[in-house]
């Protein structure tokens, strides 16, 4: 009597968690906001520093700076890449940034200038570090927070990689229109035009988006934007020391 011998069944491969980015994203704009007596430079290292900072304290997740001020490296930890983009605005900006985190070079990887603090990324055309071909140099899944909202919690922008478990896209909206913060899985889609500015960049996106549930939605918070906007922090949260040490003096 011939038997046939069962195969072993394959036990079911636990789905990878993507690697993800928190992209701060630090511009000459962000100086705009600097109460009368203050000095503009200094609130918008403050201000960037802080939101680095709460983005650095993240579990599972990898922080990048995205600028386009000068000097920038000096505000993070060693082993933060810093990427430079071109001075842009709206939707242009965005797209950037986003490219940035996704470029691939062709190049293989070089050794990055080390400052006392951070590390400049090498650029490539993109403004993209230099990464092995076909390497995604900043993972799968990344949130570009802008660099003016230093008390942010950062439970908010764990929401934002939730949302991403359906969407393509998730956005994190602004008091007074715009956006926080913009999740998005890399590459950044083509179809997806919207500034941190904009009036109401859910809707937008939603009005290009290819399907009703592309785009999705999480808690808002407030950025500094202008003078005014600063009676906006929240004192009793932890975090924003430098802010909070420059508005104090």
């Amino acid at each position: 009597m011939v038997t046939s011998q069962e195969a072993p069944e394959e036990t079911p491969r636990e789905p990878e968690t993507p690697r993800r980015t928190v992209a701060v994203l630090v511009t000459p704009s962000i100086a705009d906001a600097a109460p009368p007596g203050v000095d503009a430079g200094e609130f918008l290292r403050a201000a960037a520093e802080d939101t680095y900072e709460l983005a650095a304290a993240l579990d599972f997740v990898s922080p990048v700076l995205v600028t386009s001020v000068p000097g920038m490296e000096e505000i993070v930890w060693p082993g933060t890449p810093v990427v430079e983009i071109p001075d842009l605005s709206g939707p242009a900006l965005v797209r950037a940034a986003f490219e940035a985190l996704s470029s691939v070079s062709e190049a293989p990887p070089s050794a990055p200038a080390a400052s006392p603090r951070g590390e400049r990324a090498p650029s490539s055309a993109a403004g993209a570090p230099s990464s092995a071909a076909g390497a995604p140099p900043y993972g799968e899944q990344a949130v570009l927070l802008s660099g003016d909202a230093p008390d942010l919690p950062g439970l908010l922008v764990g929401k934002l990689f939730r949302r991403l478990g359906r969407a393509r896209i998730a956005v994190c909206p602004a008091v007074g229109g715009g956006a926080v913060a913009i999740a998005a899985h890399l590459p950044y889609p083509a179809w997806a035009g919207v500034g941190f500015d904009d009036p109401d960049p859910v809707r937008a996106l939603r009005a290009s988006a290819p399907g009703p549930r592309t785009v999705a939605t999480g808690p808002g918070w407030h950025r500094l934007r202008t003078p005014g906007d600063v009676a906006r922090l929240d004192p009793g949260l932890e975090g924003w020391d430098n802010t909070r040490a420059l508005l104090s003096v």
